[in-house]
Parts: structure tokens; sequence; C-alpha cells
């Protein structure tokens, strides 16, 4: 079970949370539960770090804000014992969950369970604080923020558990943001590929390094919420589980064309124009920014008629545009180009779905449907489950209900 800031934002919040824990525990299960910071815990601790020093060393900022979790990990623990649970909480380094040196965005490279699976056998709960682990420095580390998914997915393929419980604060994985489609549907199961473009491509509801370990060591999760009533029972007496099960595609019967449409407004746009075509112009571009640590998505070029000259199109984040167009600016003598234009007044739209690879059609459908919405597509990438239009941001929310409807992802 694994418990974001939101969920445990309070102490109400965590004894609530403490009755969910409770349930499975009394309903037979050995329980592991990861838990996040108290919400706005770890934005104070990172914003105290920067106060103190805008340089300063990765290993002191772990040190901080790895605390958010120790302490939602000891309340937590707490209110178990309040309830007549037997609870104990862990820390990263006492399981202990071995990162790499990466401090500040380490990884996983192992969990040694022995001595947490000797104490779940014996009936105890393990409440284990999220986003850390210990360095090859033997000093506390942590795996970027959202690292507290990753931790629990991490552990529960350690553990060999039967299932990790993602509580949030909705109901489960929908069909598109339901701020913007009010029809927009809980989906009962999703595959793993597809919950990872969904994740990388602007869906907000698990972290994408957690989806893609879950999909690698095979783990089933199931996204659900952490305000339902922890007492809560079907009509059968078995307790109530709405919420979306993400697993393998072999365990989804009825496989749909399309599962579901993202979007993400968090996109820039960079048009280099009339560059040279020739042998080692793209390394000239892409190169330098992947040494600045800027993640390039889409990628367009177009070549002319006589194939002399190209245009470069791509997109990067909001965040990393300006030092993405400084370092194009730098890169210049060596690339050649005549002009470079910029936007940041784009989005990207996606549609997703296992579906897609056995369907033809599926692109000309949507390619139409944005047309007759006069919605112009500056460009376009796919994969085997995927089909992403960068357009002008302003008609981000058209985009999005013009697809959910053209493919039949509507509640009614």
């Amino acid at each position: 079970m694994k418990f974001g800031g939101t969920s445990v934002a309070d102490i109400d919040h965590i004894r609530r949370v403490a009755r969910h824990v409770r349930r499975e525990a009394t309903s037979g299960h050995q329980v592991a539960v990861v838990v996040s910071a108290m919400a706005g815990n770890t934005n104070q601790l990172v914003a105290w770090t920067r106060d103190m020093a805008p340089l300063h060393d990765a290993r002191e900022y772990d040190t901080v804000v790895a605390a958010g979790e120790q302490v939602t990990a000891g309340l937590l623990a707490i209110a178990l014992q309040d309830l007549g649970v037997d609870a104990r909480s862990w820390l990263g380094w006492q399981v202990p969950i071995r990162t790499d040196a990466a401090h500040g965005a380490a990884r996983i490279t192992d969990i040694d369970t022995a001595t947490l699976e000797e104490r779940l056998s014996r009936g105890q709960v393990a409440v284990v604080a999220g986003f850390q682990g210990v360095g090859p420095d033997n000093r506390i580390a942590t795996l970027g923020r959202g690292g507290s998914d990753t931790s629990a997915v991490a552990l529960a393929a350690a553990i060999g558990a039967d299932r990790c419980d993602i509580y949030t604060d909705i109901d489960g994985v929908y069909t598109t943001d339901p701020r913007v489609v009010d029809t927009a549907r809980r989906l009962d199961r999703l595959s793993h590929e597809e919950m990872l473009e969904m994740a990388s491509l602007g869906a907000k509801v698990l972290q994408v390094r957690s989806v893609e370990l879950a999909m690698v060591q095979g783990v089933r999760t199931f996204v659900r919420s952490s305000f339902d009533d922890p007492d809560q029972t079907a009509p059968d007496g078995a307790n109530a589980s709405v919420g979306t099960l993400i697993c393998d595609e072999d365990e989804i019967m009825e496989k749909s064309v399309v599962t579901g449409i993202a979007y993400s407004r968090d996109e820039a746009q960079i048009s280099l124009r009339r560059v040279a075509d020739k042998p080692g112009v793209a390394a000239a571009v892409f190169g330098p920014l992947a040494e600045a640590n800027i993640n390039v998505d889409m990628i367009v070029q177009n070549v002319s008629e006589d194939g002399t000259l190209t245009d470069l199109t791509f997109t990067v984040t909001n965040a990393d545009y300006e030092r993405a167009c400084k370092v194009i600016e730098e890169s210049r003598e060596q690339v050649g180009y005549e002009v470079m234009q910029g936007s940041t007044g784009v989005a990207k739209v996606s549609v997703i779905g296992v579906g897609m690879r056995s369907h033809a059609g599926v692109a000309a459908e949507c390619f139409q449907a944005l047309a007759a919405e006069k919605i112009n597509i500056r460009a376009i990438t796919t994969s085997e489950i995927k089909i992403s239009v960068l357009i002008d941001a302003d008609h981000t929310n058209l985009a999005v209900r013009t697809l959910h409807s053209l493919y039949g992802l509507d509640k009614n």
C-alpha cells in the first residue's frame, strides 16, 4: 500500500490511512506500507535548502528533504499502534534500500528484504519511508520528485507482493482528465504499456519511473482513492475495491482500440530554418542539448525539394525552453541554420491504446476530426500504441473533447 502527500496531508488524514491499513491487515494480508511526506512539506524543505545556499551539496540536500517521509512513517506507525495494529516504521537505510550515487535523483539498485519479510511473516505491518534509500557512500540518497511511487513498486517486486495499491486523491485512471471532459470514464483495467504512455504524455496519476519499473518487474498495480470510507465493504462482504488495475496486457480480455486521451501544456517548440542538409547536422543540434540534460520530445524534419536545405522542428518542456535556445544559439556556427524560431504557446495531445496495433485508420480519423474543428497540427509523432499531435495551446480542451468523443470514450 502506498499513500501520497494528499493522502497524509495532516493528522486526521493519517488516522484515515491507518484505518485503510488496519482493514487489509485484519483481512489476513501481510502488509507493507510506503508513505510520502505530508502535502507541502517537501516543497518547504527544498525551499529551505535553496535559501541557505543556491548551490548546495546534493548529499546534504538529501539529508534535509528525506526528513518529510521520516515524519510521516513514524506518525502512521503510532496511529496504527493506537488502533491495536502491530506496526513499525522503517527508513530507507534501515531496510536497506540501496541506490546508486546520484544524490537527488538516485536509482534503486537492490533491496535487502530479509529482515522486513521476517517481521511481515509475524504479522507486523511495515511502514516504509518512500523516496529514499542509502547510497554507496552510506549516506541517505533520494530518488527525485515522485520517488515514493518508485519506492512502492520496487518494494512490492522485492517482497513478491500480490499487488501494489497506490492510494491517491482520485479513484482510478480515467479515459482523460475529468476536469476537461465531464463524461470521462474510470477505466477498470489498463496495460502497463498504456499507463506508461499516459504518464509520460501528461497524465499525472502515476510517476513515469514507477510505471516503467512495474512493467519490467511485472508488478500488478491498483490505483484507488484514499478518501473512500476505509471500513466500506462490497455487498458480498469482500473489501470494496473501486479503482483501476494496471497489469500485463494478457490480463485484459477486451482490448479497446483507443483507451485514453492525454495532454500536456508543458511544451515549447523550437524551429531551425534553412539548415544545410548534410551528415552530422542532427548530432550538432541534439548533442549539445543532451549534454545540457535537456530532454527533446517531438522531432520533425522537412527537406527542401533540391535536398540541400532542411527545417528542423522539435519540442522541449517550458522549463527548458530558454536554456535550449541558448544552447542552440551557442552551436549556431556548427549547425549553420539561418533563423531560429520558438513558441511556448503550444500543447501536445495524444491518443493512446494497445488496440491501435491491429486497427488501421486511427490516425486518419484523428487528423480529420481535428481539421473539422479547424485545429492546425504543427507536428506529429507516432508509435505502435500512440499518436501525438502538437497544436496551439488555446485549442487544447477542444481537441481533447473532440478526440474523446470520436473514439467513443464518453460515459454514455
